[in-house]
């Protein structure tokens, strides 16, 4: 792979990453496809939306109430998922030497400053608790909640590190408000898929290697998106004939999860990394190596809803990786409101540099 193939690919897996999330800000927590289907016309969404755009202003959250969860936000911009992409972007940025280790304790300081400052975003339980850490002095190596759900937040380091175990340590730390091993090695599997096919392997290669030398967790994951992938892709199937098949694919693979709430829901469209990861995995396997499959991947997976920002991350750096920056369309590049901000920051990164 040349070095110019190689920087479209770091600049496509960012960027795959953050329109994706941009993308799903519509609909985010919204769990019920047809509802998402039919706001946006019948057909799959084109452009980005405002939070609840379409939908009279809210999504549902199934449990959680009609709410709108992005104030702050409207079409073009992030949810918090791409927030943090951006937010670690400024921080390596700022640090741009690639023999220094990514470092927790120099990044919360921006970090605060940032969740204080005009956020707009939602806050997870596990960013206001690790706050609240902080603030009480405790230990860095000692923050985080206990959340196994997926947030991957280092893409930009594919611009800053080109060796994949110091990837992998980095998009642990970058997750330093979990400590959850299903969310840490949810975002690790993804750094070393998006690392590997940076040089050149394709996705499906990447994943399954992957998937084996990672957690029975991990390897049960990847296994279980492909069997859904190859059912969901035969013809002669009964999910391959369903017109919201992707839907189906999805809350096929998941148990229910009823946590008092009012209505219960399938973890495979909600945040944790047990349906987040083969979720993602599906949807770029299902699009890899299709024309436009960056972008019909991206599509689908907001279409389904629930939390589709969070698997919007994976399925952006990958496809975006794997597809390069070019094969992001023009209208979603000049749409996303931070596009060329992030860009000039990318640019100063070790691997992105001529």
């Amino acid at each position: 792979m040349s070095e110019r193939t190689k920087q479209k690919a770091i600049k496509g897996a960012f960027f795959g990453a953050l329109v994706g999330d941009a993308l799903s800000l519509g609909s985010h927590y919204e769990y019920d496809a047809k509802k998402i289907y039919k706001a946006y016309g019948n057909k799959p969404i084109e452009k980005f939306m405002s939070p609840g755009e379409m939908m009279g202003g809210q999504t549902h959250g199934i449990g959680w109430g009609e709410r709108n969860y992005h104030p702050g936000k409207k079409a073009g911009g992030t949810t918090d998922y791409g927030d943090y992409n951006i937010l670690v972007l400024e921080h390596l940025a700022a640090t741009a030497d690639p023999q220094r280790e990514f470092d927790v304790a120099a990044l919360i300081p921006h970090w605060m400053n940032r969740l204080t400052n005009n956020w707009g975003s939602w806050i997870c339980t596990m960013t206001r608790e690790t706050f609240a850490q902080v603030q009480a002095g405790k230990p860095v190596e000692m923050l985080g909640g206990i959340s196994n759900a997926m947030a991957i937040r280092h893409v930009a380091a594919h611009a800053y590190y080109d060796d994949e175990e110091t990837l992998a340590k980095v998009s642990r730390k970058a997750m330093f408000t979990h400590t959850s091993e299903e969310a840490l090695s949810g975002g690790e599997f993804f750094a070393r898929v998006t690392h590997r096919v940076i040089h050149g392997m394709h996705p499906r290669d990447a994943m399954e290697l992957v998937a084996v030398q990672m957690s029975p967790f991990i390897a049960s994951k990847v296994s279980q998106a492909i069997s859904k992938y190859q059912e969901a892709t035969d013809e002669t199937s009964e999910l391959s004939k369903e017109q919201f098949v992707d839907d189906l694919a999805l809350t096929s693979m998941a148990r229910l999860w009823d946590i008092g709430r009012s209505e219960p829901i399938r973890v495979g469209k909600a945040s944790p990394t047990e349906g987040t990861l083969p979720g993602a995995v599906y949807f770029i396997l299902k699009y890899a190596d299709q024309e436009d499959g960056l972008k019909k991947a991206l599509q689908a997976n907001t279409m389904v809803g629930g939390d589709n920002a969070s698997r919007s991350i994976g399925i952006g750096m990958v496809l975006g990786a794997y597809k390069g920056v070019d094969a992001i369309p023009a209208e979603w590049k000049e749409g996303l409101d931070d596009w060329k901000y992030c860009e000039e920051l990318l640019e100063k990164l070790p691997l992105m540099k001529a």
